[in-house]
């Protein structure tokens, strides 16, 4: 087990930010925490890097109990932080050699670890850049090579693709996945539920600092009652329509947007064809049809009853 933690309890005052929280990430597995803002994710990291005391706990890093001053357990560490922590003065290249150089004190060593972590972040261009000639997402990706260019085992990263555009952000995400297939095992957190999809192999939902749900995706959604959702696509809806769908058995929810009618269902196999016929039988034409299985937003939703960014 990479990290362990038991019975973890953290408060400020009167404030409890995680209570009795129970925590385990696997070797090799990409483990996603997810949870509204002020759910305790940020905090409980920070105690698992020993960041931040504790009131009550265990928490276990390698195999070895976490502290201050485990210097042998931190040098295995990788920590991308949500706000791009670089230094203005220094380039690219000397940005991730100065961090690479708490870890690596051999100068050859290093020397190809840093270039390891340029070409692996597509920084090669600008390495001779100072921070603030970068673009967002090039910063992101300076931060990610800062954290990762001493190839630790574990890599904990908090929010990596905030305020980044898509491109740069789905070059992240494909690092992150080639990390991971490299033998990093991974802490991931995100306010992005699709990123959370597709990166994570196990994830644990928090709220008011305690776990609510804690499996992989499929595991998570076998525990809504939330099924697919259906749009179709209906020119000229009567009145009365969407409330006339919204009594048929297994629906949730119905709501027309433009000519797009959004169902909601309940699990089931035969939900589709049962609006179908329904349209059918009232004679209303219907154009695109769209059904999508539950997702992880779905998930969150029903579990947590937030929104993601509350």
């Amino acid at each position: 087990m990479v990290i362990e933690v038991k019975n973890l309890v953290k408060r400020y005052g009167n404030l409890v930010a995680l209570d009795h929280l129970n925590l385990e990430v696997r070797e090799g597995e990409v483990f996603g925490l997810l949870g509204p803002n002020g759910s305790g994710k940020t905090t409980a990291i920070n105690c698992i890097l020993s960041l931040l005391t504790f009131d009550k706990g265990e928490i276990k890093v390698f195999g070895k109990p976490m502290s201050p001053d485990a210097y042998d357990v931190k040098r295995d560490i990788g920590v991308v932080t949500q706000n791009v922590a670089v230094f203005e003065e220094l380039t690219v290249r000397e940005n991730i050699d100065y961090f690479c150089s708490l870890y690596v004190p051999d100068k050859a060593k290093r020397r190809a670890c840093v270039q390891e972590a340029i070409e692996f972040v597509a920084l090669s261009d600008f390495q001779k850049f100072y921070p603030k000639k970068l673009s967002g997402g090039l910063l992101r990706r300076l931060n990610i090579a800062c954290g990762i260019a001493h190839k630790p085992r574990l890599i904990i990263l908090d929010e990596p693709t905030v305020a980044v555009d898509p491109q740069s952000r789905n070059n992240i995400l494909e690092g992150i996945l080639r990390l991971n297939e490299a033998g990093a095992t991974v802490v991931y957190t995100s306010h992005y539920m699709e990123e959370v999809e597709r990166l994570c192999s196990r994830i644990m939902i928090l709220d008011h600092g305690s776990p609510i749900a804690t499996g992989t995706k499929e595991e998570l959604k076998a525990m809504i009652k939330s099924g697919e959702t259906i749009s179709i696509e209906i020119l000229h809806a009567p009145d009365g329509l969407v409330k006339e769908v919204e009594g048929l058995k297994h629906i949730v929810s119905a709501e027309m947007r433009g000519d797009m009618m959004e169902v909601k269902s309940t699990r089931g196999t035969s939900n589709l064809s049962a609006i179908l016929d329904f349209l059918k039988g009232k004679g209303i034409a219907f154009g695109k049809i769209y059904a999508e299985p539950p997702t992880l937003n779905d998930v969150f939703l029903e579990i947590t009853g937030k929104q993601m960014r509350d």
